[in-house]
């Protein structure tokens, strides 16, 4: 199934409220694009979904059931993988361990080293520097190897915070042209990102946030169409 259903959530960090009365619904195999300023509360909605943050008001619900308030680990082992903004690979680590570390709490070592292989084997140039220090790679290379850590947990649900940031243009394409194949493999999708035609032309939805609300969404067909979105965010 992989449903992620939020109703009324709120986070809070002290007396500022970052997200307020956040709905949102991501079906099975669907990618959603959550979109809007710096600021809006797009990091914090994902930070509260994987566990990262308390919320302090509203409910999450991964295939009905309720995750709310759950840490990180536990929403990792029910199937729900967050790849960061700034990418955080392990600097230090081979790719390899990098890899290795994603799978940790989620199989046993024989299935950890055969989806090591299945990893090396969609990325190759992972597999070319699987002995290479992770913080010796580039940024692009460095994005693939953060996505990879997550897929080698096998998640159900992947949240992805600005996966094209600071990466040149082939490797954007690159990179949004993994995200396509992933939701096409069954994979459900909330997606934060920046660059919002190349969001929109691979989401089934869209949801526009603005100081912590909601404050447009529709098919991505539609969010393109929009004179407020085109206004806002695809001027020139």
């Amino acid at each position: 199934m992989n449903r992620l259903s939020v109703t009324g959530l709120r986070v809070r960090y002290g007396p500022i409220e970052a997200v307020r009365g956040l709905d949102l619904e991501v079906g099975p195999g669907e990618i959603v694009a959550l979109l809007g300023a710096n600021g809006a509360g797009k990091t914090s909605t994902l930070s509260a979904i994987a566990g990262l943050v308390p919320p302090s008001g509203g409910r999450i619900l991964l295939d009905g059931e309720d995750v709310t308030g759950l840490p990180a680990e536990a929403l990792a082992r029910r199937g729900v993988g967050l790849v960061p903004e700034g990418r955080r690979v392990f600097a230090s680590l081979t790719v390899a361990e990098n890899l290795l570390l994603g799978g940790a709490v989620h199989a046993p070592p024989p299935e950890r080293r055969a989806r090591l292989r299945r990893m090396e084997d969609r990325f190759p140039v992972l597999g070319e520097r699987r002995d290479q220090k992770a913080g010796l790679l580039s940024g692009g290379e460095q994005q693939m190897l953060a996505i990879a850590r997550v897929l080698m947990a096998a998640p159900r649900l992947l949240l992805m915070d600005e996966p094209s940031l600071g990466l040149a243009p082939q490797m954007v394409e690159r990179v949004f042209d993994l995200i396509a194949q992933l939701r096409s493999e069954g994979l459900t999708i909330l997606l934060v990102e920046q660059n919002v035609p190349m969001s929109l032309d691979i989401a089934n939805h869209g949801v526009v946030l603005a100081n912590g609300r909601v404050s447009l969404r529709g098919t991505a067909r539609d969010l393109l169409a929009s004179d407020a979105v085109r206004g806002a965010y695809l001027a020139g």
